[in-house]
């Protein structure tokens, strides 16, 4: 199933349009030409993701992304900009993009937005691993990941509640034998707590058995908080 972007551009001649290319790259695109519109396409349609072509249209787009919030607070919104514009304020937005920039790396923003439908994703418990994608979704957020905190974390989803031992995850994620030196393992299992944790320094998934290994714990929200195991460590 195709997914479809709610495309606000305005008509200059002289500024090009997104739609042919999106349309080229998969995507059903409803194309509008300005927020008034758009809002009255959120009545009859429920797109995946708006694009908000501020550039097309000789405005910042601030109020079409705040009223488009409003109107649909979960839609993922990408603001298009010109080069001069202040990139840093987002007005509330996920992604702001200044001109000039390639079709691909918009296409590379649009997939870091949208529901991951890769039937050959890895689904466990709270998270779906995209690993192709390079993305997890943890608990309603969408996180892009490293190659190797990938492999790491689908270790660990290829074995929940399972104390996975730090030399084979090692192994696995370095592709090596060598496990003389595995400290790197630990800078990056703190580097995935980071990113998919609510609380890194009390993490509620990875947890580290002391001298052992690590576990992904997917049973910690129907556990007693005051029970722990006698030889787990909480630190990274």
């Amino acid at each position: 199933m195709k997914n479809t972007i709610l495309l606000v551009e305005g008509k200059r001649i002289d500024h090009p349009s997104f739609t042919t290319g999106l349309v080229k790259k998969g995507y059903l695109v409803e194309s509008v030409p300005s927020g008034t519109a758009a809002l009255q396409r959120l009545e009859t349609s429920d797109p995946d993701l708006a694009i908000i072509d501020a550039s097309s249209m000789r405005s910042t787009g601030k109020r079409i992304c705040q009223s488009l919030q409003e109107k649909k607070n979960n839609l993922p919104i990408i603001l298009i900009v010109n080069q001069d514009a202040d990139v840093n304020d987002k007005a509330g937005v996920d992604i702001v993009l200044a001109l000039p920039f390639t079709m691909q790396k918009l296409v590379n923003r649009i997939k870091q937005l949208l529901p991951i439908q890769n039937t050959d994703a890895l689904s466990i418990g709270p998270f779906q691993l995209d690993m192709e994608q390079r993305r997890v979704i943890c608990d309603g957020r969408q996180i892009q990941l490293t190659p190797r905190l990938v492999v790491l974390l689908k270790i660990l989803m290829d074995h929940p509640g399972e104390v996975v031992e730090r030399e084979k995850l090692f192994c696995e994620a370095w592709d090596t034998t060598y496990t003389g030196d595995t400290r790197s393992l630990d800078v990056h299992m703190s580097w995935l707590r980071q990113a998919i944790e609510e609380n890194p320094r009390h993490p509620k998934y990875i947890k580290t058995i002391r001298g052992v290994g690590y576990r992904l714990d997917l049973d910690y929200a129907t556990r007693p908080q005051n029970r722990r195991h006698s030889n787990e460590h909480h630190s990274a």
